[in-house]
């Protein structure tokens, strides 16, 4: 018995409380205050683990944020890279070569960097002649296949004949080159509407000319103002009076031909 525990019960004892009373009464305290005590530590280790628990769970949390953003990271990069080298990481289907056919045929890598670009390209590529151009620099100067043909002819200037040939072949390399579905189908129903067109379909050989001439000035300008900060519009709607006035100038240009210029100086329209 501690010499402690044997004071605090001496100065208890009085007339009116008996040693063992005053036993008694410091047992009960003690128990009470221990009862207490470990009730508090009890609480305290759980609010320890409790507290723990909420360090481990936004830590964890953390780094699955962290690993997520890394895994999107690496994703994208691989994404980006594929796109840049898609023959490195394009599907081979294991069979035998098939025929070769008219959408299999070699286009200018030249105009191929425009459609990856999303810029401006002459249809001319993708008619019979300049498939064939493109073919032989492939075949004879493989280094000017990454250069503009030296006998590229504008759109204003194509038959109506190649222009039919190049526009299914060009539609075909735009959606193989990742373009947006917004953006491909606009320029489907654009040609569609040109080739459906009056002009397009008269037996006036001016009209033909302005349609044509038209369809390159207005897919000039509208890849010019793709980038733009009042950006493009839908160039599936014709804009007839635009293309009036584009056959205005077609007129007037076959005039001053037939009767102000010489025949060696060219009238640009």
């Amino acid at each position: 018995m501690s010499a402690r525990y044997q004071a605090t019960r001496a100065a208890m004892i009085t007339a009116n409380v008996t040693e063992v009373q005053a036993a008694e009464t410091l047992r009960n305290t003690w128990v009470l205050t221990n009862e207490d005590l470990c009730l508090q530590w009890r609480e305290q280790v759980a609010e320890d683990e409790r507290l723990s628990a909420e360090r481990k769970r936004a830590a964890d949390e953390e780094a699955e944020r962290e690993r997520l953003a890394l895994q999107l990271e690496e994703n994208t990069a691989r994404a980006d890279e594929k796109k840049k080298n898609r023959s490195k990481h394009s599907t081979i289907i294991l069979r035998p070569r098939p025929f070769a056919n008219d959408e299999e045929a070699l286009v200018s890598e030249f105009a191929l960097r425009k459609i990856d670009s999303g810029k401006y390209v002459e249809l001319y590529y993708w008619t019979n002649q300049g498939l064939d151009d493109a073919l032989t620099n492939y075949l004879w100067v493989s280094a000017a296949t990454s250069k503009p043909a030296a006998g590229v002819i504008a759109d204003r200037d194509l038959s109506p004949v190649d222009f039919a040939q190049a526009i299914p072949r060009i539609m075909a390399a735009i959606e193989e080159r990742d373009w947006t579905k917004q953006r491909v189908l606009m320029l489907a129903q654009f040609w569609g509407a040109i080739m459906l067109h009056r002009y397009w379909n008269s037996n006036d050989l001016l009209a033909r000319r302005a349609i044509l001439l038209y369809q390159e000035e207005q897919r000039r300008a509208w890849h010019s103002a793709i980038l733009s900060s009042n950006g493009a519009w839908d160039i599936s709607i014709i804009d007839e009076p635009t293309l009036v006035r584009t056959f205005e100038r077609v007129y007037r240009a076959s005039l001053i031909r037939t009767t102000n210029v010489a025949p060696d100086v060219p009238v640009r329209i």
